[in-house]
C-alpha cells in the first residue's frame, strides 16, 4: 500500500497549483487538464513555476504593461521565435517579485521545454495557428563533473557521522541524540542508492529483514522491491531499536520511518542539511549531496559488476543512458583500461 506521505504531498502540490494558477492568464488551466493524466503533479508545479517568469517577461517585455493575467491566446500567436529567444537571453539576468535572478543553461532548457509543450498543446488543439518555440534550438548543454565519494571518503564520512568527529560544540549536542539515526540514513544512501524522496517516504512497514528488502515508491507512482547488505541491516537495526526504546516514537506499521527531533517523519530538507554537514566535514573540498551519494553508489555498483544495466534498474532509470552519463564512471575506467594497449616498441621477442 503506497504511503500517505505520498498522497499529502500530491495534495501539496495541487493546492500550490491552484494557488499559482491564479496568477497566469486563465486560458492556461486548458493546458494544465490537458496534460494532468500523463504527468505528476511535481512536474506540473514546476510547469507553473516556469510559466509564471515566462508570463511576466512578455507582460515586461512583449506587452508592456499587460497584467500576465490579462495575456490572451491571440497574444500567444504574436510571440515570434525571435521573442523566446530574447527570453532565453533574459533568464541570464532578470528580477522576479523585487530579487535578482539568473538560470543556468539546464534552467533555461527546461524553461524552453514548458514553453514549448504550451505552445506544441494549443497549437495541437488548433487554438492558435503557429508554433514559434519549434524553431527555437535548445540551449547546449555542458557535461557537469561527475561528483562522487571515493572508497576513503565513505567511511570518513560514516565515521564522522558515528563519533561526532569536527562538529561545533552546538552540533555535538545534538548529535547524541541524531547520530544513530543519521547513521542509518547515509548508510541506507551508499548502500542502495535511494533517492531522497523515496528515502523519506519510507514508514516502519516498508522493510522486510527476513530477506533484508523494502519498498520504495519510485517517480511517477510506481512500486519497487530494493534489497540491502548486511551492513545497511545492522544500521537500520539499531535505529529501530533505538526507537523501539523511545516511548515517544510512533510504532505503528505505517508510521514514518526516519523521524525528525519533533517525533514527526524527517523532510527532505533536514536530510539534505544533514548530508551536507557530515560531508562538509569528512569531504570539504567536494559538495556532497544526497545525490551524489547516490552517483557514489551507482558508480561503486558499475564497478563491482561490470554491468550498466544492472545499475540502472537498481537505480530506477528508464533509460540506461542517464545511468552511463551520471554514475557509472564508464568512461574513465575505459580509459584506464586501454592505457597500456598500444605499444610504442615492440618486445625484442616478437622481432
Amino acid at each position: 500500500m503506497k504511503s500517505d506521505y505520498y498522497q499529502e504531498r500530491n495534495l501539496k502540490n495541487l493546492d500550490r497549483i491552484d494557488e499559482l494558477l491564479t496568477t497566469l492568464p486563465p486560458f492556461v488551466e486548458d493546458f494544465f487538464r490537458g496534460v494532468e493524466q500523463r504527468t505528476s503533479t511535481l512536474t506540473r508545479l514546476n510547469y507553473c513555476y516556469d510559466l509564471r517568469i515566462f508570463f511576466h517577461f512578455l507582460s515586461e517585455r512583449k506587452f508592456r504593461g499587460k497584467d500576465p493575467r490579462e495575456i490572451t491566446l491571440e497574444d500567444i500567436e504574436q510571440v515570434t521565435d525571435t521573442d523566446i529567444e530574447i527570453f532565453l537571453s533574459y533568464l541570464s539576468n532578470y528580477r522576479y517579485d523585487g530579487k535578482r535572478l539568473s538560470c543556468d543553461e539546464r534552467a533555461k532548457a527546461r524553461k524552453l521545454s514548458t514553453v514549448r509543450s504550451m505552445f506544441k498543446y494549443y497549437f495541437n488543439k488548433g487554438l492558435i495557428s503557429v508554433n514559434n518555440t519549434a524553431k527555437v534550438a535548445t540551449p547546449k548543454l555542458h557535461e557537469k563533473e561527475i561528483i562522487r565519494l571515493e572508497s576513503d571518503e565513505v567511511g570518513e564520512l560514516l565515521d564522522t557521522a558515528e563519533l561526532g568527529r569536527g562538529l561545533s560544540p552546538h552540533m555535538e549536542g545534538y548529535h547524541e541524540k541524531t547520530k544513530i539515526r543519521d547513521l542509518a540514513i547515509l548508510t541506507l544512501f551508499l548502500g542502495t542508492g535511494i533517492r531522497i524522496s523515496e528515502l523519506v517516504g519510507l514508514d516502519n512497514e516498508s522493510l522486510d529483514f527476513s530477506n533484508n528488502s523494502f519498498v520504495v515508491t519510485r517517480k511517477g507512482g510506481n512500486q519497487a522491491i530494493l534489497f540491502f547488505s548486511e551492513e545497511v541491516a545492522d544500521a537500520l537495526l539499531a535505529y529501530l531499536a533505538q526507537k523501539e526504546q523511545d516511548p515517544r516514537a510512533p510504532k505503528e506499521k505505517n508510521a514514518p520511518l526516519f523521524l525528525s527531533m519533533q517525533y514527526k517523519r524527517i523532510t527532505v530538507r533536514a536530510v539534505e542539511n544533514l548530508v551536507k554537514k557530515y560531508a562538509g566535514i569528512a569531504s570539504p573540498l567536494k559538495k556532497i549531496t544526497p545525490h551524489k551519494l547516490r552517483s557514489t553508489y551507482g558508480t561503486a555498483l558499475y564497478r563491482e559488476t561490470g554491468d550498466i544495466y544492472i545499475v540502472a534498474d537498481v537505480l530506477g532509470h528508464k533509460d540506461v543512458n542517464t545511468t552511463r552519463k551520471h554514475y557509472a564512471a564508464i568512461t574513465e575506467d575505459h580509459r584506464r583500461s586501454v592505457a597500456g594497449k598500444v605499444r610504442l616498441h615492440k618486445p625484442e621477442d616478437e622481432e
